[in-house]
């Protein structure tokens, strides 16, 4: 518990957290795509008591954001991670003083109660609720970039294609070679996104052809088409939820045709490989 302690920003502002402070935005979608969020009201004594705002708190020097701020998650409501999917880390910068937003999905609005004395009541509230209440002034700063981050999110590698576009010398006769190379790369690859620090999408690469017997990489749904690639990755997108932010890299107008009119947007492969250095 190092973090604890007052600390001033560049900007003049006086902020809990020697190391900076995280918090948990856990996000559930129902049925209908409605979303909801955990929130927190904090007690009349702490800083901005009886403001709404997110489970956290101070940082410690060991610790990340996503550490930090499940641990705060589960001190502070008694909530654990599991079933829990984290989407990414918003960064709110103030000059020397840092709070990092963690985003996080669950598949159900997970039971939470107040575990200490810093709130005096967790509630999952839909999303339009939220603006209706007192907020912590640091949230309310930040809510409206940050709701636009919160619908989860899949990209959907069409392989074949990439590894096409990415032209390795005499890739076409080792396409399993050429696609196992490429999934290596990007399962260590961190994407980048216009609003989020840390981006954790959802990534589903389908292979094909030669290429089917791929092995699974870490942090990365292999998906071995039994026919044609295009229809499993149609497939893909099918089953995706309707509030699911889904998109397909693939230069093959044909399939973007396909998946565009199921909701989806494509992108091409220069986008992934210019992220990997060409």
């Amino acid at each position: 518990m190092d973090g604890d302690g007052w600390t001033e920003c560049s900007q003049g502002h006086r902020h809990w957290g020697l190391h900076g402070a995280s918090g948990l935005l856990v996000v559930h979608h129902d049925d209908r795509g409605t979303p909801y969020v955990l929130m927190q009201k904090r007690s009349w004594w702490s800083h901005h008591g009886g403001t709404w705002g997110l489970p956290g708190g101070a940082r410690d020097s060991h610790e990340d954001a996503v550490t930090s701020a499940l641990r705060e998650a589960r001190e502070e409501a008694a909530l654990g991670d599991e079933g829990l999917r984290v989407q990414g880390v918003y960064r709110d910068d103030h000059g020397g003083w840092v709070f990092e937003t963690v985003i996080a999905a669950s598949d159900e609005r997970l039971p939470a109660s107040p575990a200490n004395g810093e709130s005096t009541e967790l509630r999952w509230l839909a999303l339009p609720e939220i603006g209706d209440r007192r907020l912590h002034p640091g949230f309310a700063a930040t809510w409206s970039e940050i709701q636009g981050t919160i619908r989860p999110e899949t990209i959907v590698l069409d392989v074949a294609n990439i590894v096409g576009a990415r032209a390795e010398h005499g890739w076409w006769r080792d396409r399993l070679g050429a696609a196992t190379r490429l999934l290596d790369a990007v399962s260590g690859l961190r994407l980048t996104h216009p609003v989020l620090a840390q981006w954790f999408p959802r990534v589903v690469a389908v292979v094909e052809g030669a290429a089917r017997s791929a092995p699974a990489v870490p942090g990365i749904q292999v998906v071995a088409a039994t026919g044609s690639g295009d229809d499993a990755i149609v497939d893909v997108v099918d089953q995706a939820k309707p509030w699911e932010h889904v998109v397909v890299v693939t230069a093959d107008r044909g399939l973007r045709e396909r998946v565009e009119k199921l909701g989806a947007e494509t992108i091409g492969p220069k986008w992934l490989l210019s992220q990997l250095g060409g």
